[in-house]
């Protein structure tokens, strides 16, 4: 069986590409994960491969390694409480301009996006 390193994975969509040792890329599918297990970019997999509708695709994934997660700066817990209430602030703004038939601008609503991606990275560490 091949091993090679998981190149691109997105949880959402669930599916990435493993880069095999010999060079190759191969599709990854959710559905050929073992359950409970989590791969970002990085992960260690030994898998086999079979002709898909896109190409080579993996079966039978198992996970040798994933990579170290960085330790990443986070906030201390009292200067998340300040953000989370400035954001509930500004969301409850927009939540009454919503209720008024009105969107926010696309600056605005990219911003707030942004905002919220960055709180939930935080929590997510």
């Amino acid at each position: 069986m091949p091993n090679g390193k998981v190149r691109f994975y997105d949880e959402d969509k669930g599916f990435g590409f493993i880069q095999g040792e010999d060079g190759a890329q191969v599709y990854l599918h959710a559905s050929v994960l073992p359950d409970g297990v989590e791969v970002q970019a990085g992960t260690r997999v030994e898998y086999s491969v079979a002709d898909g509708r896109r190409g080579p695709q993996a079966l039978s994934v198992r996970v040798l390694d994933a990579p170290k997660a960085a330790k990443r700066n986070r906030k201390s817990a009292d200067e998340m409480a300040i953000i989370i209430e400035d954001l509930v602030k500004l969301l409850d703004g927009l939540g009454g301009r919503l209720k008024n038939g009105q969107y926010p601008e696309r600056a605005q609503s990219r911003q707030v996006a942004a905002m919220l991606r960055r709180v939930a990275d935080d929590f997510d560490a």
